[in-house]
């Protein structure tokens, strides 16, 4: 009797076409989760613009870009230019984070308690979801060697909650400023805030003890960056190791959760050491809110000068996306 069988031959080419169809069906399979991470990444956008809007809802001016590096923010003074923190911390009750914003609360503004430290120690170390963009790391805490001493007594946080979104400080390179460097050295010092609330003169919409109305956005709010994807060197997503990138994500103004649109967004890339554009790891182009709420894909060959002038709230060259 005659046995029906595929022989040695038949059995190769068949592997060999079933392989050629994973070839061709693997890219498309790998764009088709990138397109859904890139989806992901503009919704995190636009839950934090519109957790901006929130907050110029309730207190009139967007959120304070905070202090600086060195503090931390502080549950008890307030959502303006007297709370230390940046400004993912002032908007965290606006995405449902509203418990986590009041940790560490005791009441007293003018003094850091041992309380209080350790409320604030669980905000900087505790991931938010939304701050994190898929195609990049995973939404966990990252460590890293830097120390530093936060808000009168803070030591330093070894295992730190990242973001990886940035807001618009303005057009101007932050080096360029040596006033933009000057902060209060403790609470007792920022009571007035007369030795650094002058001086301030940046471009962009959130920044350094800043509460920007929408009045102050002279060039239209649907023309001035509100937010956006940052820009970080491809070797230090989770091995922290640049001084750029050691902070929590609550922490005061500093390029980690503050960029300027003096120079084009760029494409993340490693060993470059520019952190103060915006950019991404997405191929093409970048996520960017308006200041009205919107969330545009910016292309990282924009225009120079047009970038320049999104960055700008009220330099009177009114510029749109293309």
């Amino acid at each position: 009797m005659k046995r029906n069988a595929f022989t040695l031959v038949e059995l190769l080419v068949v592997i060999a076409i079933i392989g050629m169809l994973v070839g061709l069906l693997l890219p498309a399979v790998q764009q088709a989760r990138e397109a859904a991470r890139v989806m992901q990444c503009n919704n995190n956008i636009k839950q934090q613009a519109l957790a901006c809007l929130n907050h110029e809802s309730s207190h009139q001016f967007l959120p304070t870009g905070g202090w600086n590096w060195a503090f931390l923010p502080d549950p008890d003074r307030g959502s303006g230019i007297e709370q230390p923190g940046g400004w993912q911390y002032s908007i965290l009750a606006y995405i449902d984070q509203t418990a986590l914003a009041q940790l560490g609360s005791d009441g007293d503004p003018n003094t850091v308690t041992a309380s209080q430290r350790e409320g604030i120690k669980i905000v900087a170390t505790t991931p938010i979801t939304t701050f994190y963009c898929p195609s990049r790391r995973p939404a966990i805490t990252y460590s890293s060697s830097w120390r530093a001493s936060f808000n009168e007594g803070y030591s330093g946080i070894v295992d730190k909650a990242k973001t990886d979104y940035a807001a618009c400080y303005g057009d101007t390179e932050l080096a360029n400023s040596a006033s933009h460097l000057t902060q209060p050295a403790s609470y007792a010092n920022a009571k007035t805030m007369t030795d650094w609330k002058s001086g301030n003169d940046f471009e962009g919409v959130i920044y350094r003890h800043s509460a920007t109305r929408m009045g102050e956005i002279r060039d239209g709010a649907s023309n001035t960056y509100l937010i956006g994807e940052k820009y970080l060197d491809a070797n230090q997503y989770t091995n922290i190791g640049d001084s750029t990138e050691n902070g929590a994500y609550c922490r005061g103004f500093d390029v980690e959760n503050q960029r300027a649109t003096f120079t084009p967004p760029i494409q993340d890339r490693g060993n470059y050491k520019g952190y103060l554009m915006f950019g991404s790891c997405h191929s093409g182009a970048l996520g960017m809110a308006m200041a009205d709420g919107s969330v545009q894909r910016v292309s990282y060959s924009i225009d120079e000068e047009v970038n320049k002038n999104l960055g700008n709230r009220s330099d009177g060259k009114v510029a749109t996306l293309p």
